[in-house]
C-alpha cells in the first residue's frame, strides 16, 4: 500500500490538486447522483459525469497558473454569495430584536429596542424628537 502512495505522490508532482472548487464540483456531483436517483433523467447523469471529468481534469492539469485564476473567480462568486445571505441573516436578527424608524425630517436609520413601550427618539444626525411605539 505504501508503494501505491509513493507512486501517487511521485504522479501528482507538479499538479494542481484538490482546492475549494474542486471540493464544491464534488459536492454538486453528489448532489446531482442523489437527485438523479428521484428523477431517473439521463441529462442529470450526463451533468454528474461532465462535473466528475471537469473536476478530475483540474485536479491532474499542470497548469497550476490557470487553476488558480478559475479558484479565485470562484472563491470571489462565493464570497459574494455568503456575505449577501449573512448580511440578511443579520438583518432579520435585527427585526427581531429591534424597531427600526426612520428620522421624519433627515430620512436617518434609528434602532430602537423593542418591548419599551412609548419611547422619545432622538435623532443623533439631525436633533429631532419624535416618540414612536417600540
Amino acid at each position: 500500500m505504501s508503494q501505491f502512495r509513493e507512486r501517487f505522490s511521485r504522479f501528482m508532482i507538479g499538479r494542481y490538486g484538490s482546492d475549494k472548487l474542486s471540493r464544491f464540483l464534488m459536492g454538486t456531483v453528489f448532489a446531482l447522483i442523489f437527485v438523479g436517483i428521484f428523477i431517473r433523467s439521463y441529462w442529470v447523469d450526463i451533468a454528474a459525469l461532465f462535473l466528475i471529468a471537469l473536476s478530475y481534469f483540474r485536479m491532474f492539469s499542470k497548469n497550476i497558473g490557470k487553476r488558480f485564476e478559475e479558484n479565485q473567480k470562484f472563491e470571489r462568486i462565493s464570497f459574494r454569495v455568503t456575505e449577501f445571505f449573512k448580511k440578511l441573516r443579520f438583518k432579520f436578527q435585527q427585526i427581531r430584536q429591534y424597531h427600526i424608524y426612520k428620522c421624519p425630517s433627515c430620512g436617518q436609520k434609528i434602532r430602537i429596542p423593542r418591548g419599551k413601550g412609548k419611547v422619545s427618539v432622538h435623532c443623533p444626525k439631525c436633533s429631532t424628537d419624535f416618540i414612536k411605539k417600540s
